[in-house]
């Protein structure tokens, strides 16, 4: 593979990859990190197994300079791919955002022979095709399903933590993958409104992802809104909880013997009894042990998004909602009474409220 610089984005598609797609078929070393669906081309890079439990997300945080990669053609990964086995279970955590995901992702990753794959980035673009309708999708889908199921020597689990947004695409990926079972994390609404409110980029995160989530409200579920730009940061969080709790519950009514849902807060009180539970759905092999030392580890203790650079607690968590409360009272009232108002015309939204 040649060296590349951090923006894979601009490097000229290059199918000349000799030999390489041999080597992709065998190892997760060799990971898709990035899916072009006009050029129909797959960014690789080279991860080792340290490199997978180090990183928070598998986006473009996980490029740096020098990093060895290479666009390969679709078509030669699907053929590269086509016979491989799908012996290895891979299962999912999808959430509703900012609900404890990496950090769940985190603590699993614990567990002997656990591979986590913290938000490939293809993840998003497959939910964007999905969005389109692309006659491609299903294709690509099944691929991408293989590759994700590669490992290393030992690994014996793959689970793979999606964005928030790529919830959407949750029931296409369940279907796919007929023995996967999921993981679906969220809170309650109003601890929800003061956990992005307490964050200090909560209107990047929430105009983010506002036009999808606003999209998917309207043509999907058939709920008509105001302009969504238009609404306040409390409604923008409620408007985030209610198109990802929605979707949350229609994917749990469609598949509710494979998927588990799970509230941020009751983990909180008991990581032995929720990693228990996660372990048994994935069939996970832990040890009493392992259990029993859960709240001691290291990983509680980090900030799981950025452990190197920052500690965190549940203690800290609890303190820092107390303060949104205090301090955004007036947007986390707004934001529940615009769920309560929508709950009123809805009842889908009344049975998840």
């Amino acid at each position: 593979m040649d060296s590349v610089a951090v923006d894979a984005a601009k490097i000229p598609a290059d199918f000349s990859m000799s030999g390489s797609s041999v080597l992709i078929a065998e190892s997760a070393q060799h990971y898709a990190q990035k899916f072009d669906a006009a050029l129909d081309s797959l960014f690789f890079i080279r991860l080792s197994q340290d490199d997978y439990r180090s990183a928070s997300f598998l986006d473009d945080r996980v490029l740096a300079t020098g990093m060895e990669g290479r666009w390969i053609g679709y078509s030669e990964v699907a053929t590269a791919m086509r016979d491989t086995s799908d012996a290895r279970p891979l299962h999912f955590i999808f959430h509703t955002g900012h609900v404890g995901s990496t950090l769940l992702s985190r603590l699993i990753d614990e567990a002997s022979g656990v591979l986590g794959l913290r938000e490939p980035l293809p993840l998003r673009t497959l939910a964007e095709l999905q969005d389109q309708n692309a006659p491609q999708l299903d294709t690509r889908l099944a691929t991408f399903l293989k590759l994700w199921r590669r490992g290393f020597d030992g690994t014996t689990h793959i689970v793979l933590k999606a964005t928030s947004s790529s919830g959407r695409l949750a029931t296409r990926l369940l279907r796919a993958s007929p023995k996967s079972k999921a993981v679906y994390l969220n809170l309650r609404a109003e601890p929800y409104l003061a956990t992005l409110l307490a964050g200090a980029n909560a209107m990047v995160d929430l105009n983010g992802f506002g036009a999808e989530r606003a999209s998917r409200l309207a043509k999907h579920f058939g709920i008509a809104l105001a302009l969504w730009t238009s609404l306040s940061v409390g409604e923008l969080a409620a408007m985030s909880w209610a198109a990802e709790s929605l979707t949350r519950a229609e994917t749990k009514a469609a598949f509710p013997d494979r998927v588990l849902l799970m509230d941020f807060d009751a983990l909180l009180l008991d990581w032995r009894a929720g990693l228990a539970g996660v372990s048994d759905a994935f069939a996970i092999r832990v040890s009493d042990g392992f259990l029993a030392g859960i709240e001691k580890s290291a990983v509680l203790t980090r900030y799981s998004k950025a452990p190197e650079q920052y500690a965190y607690s549940p203690l800290l968590r609890s303190q820092l909602l107390r303060q949104a409360r205090r301090e955004q009272a007036a947007e986390l009232n707004k934001g529940l009474r615009w769920l309560e108002g929508l709950a009123k015309q809805d009842s889908r939204v009344a049975a998840i409220l």
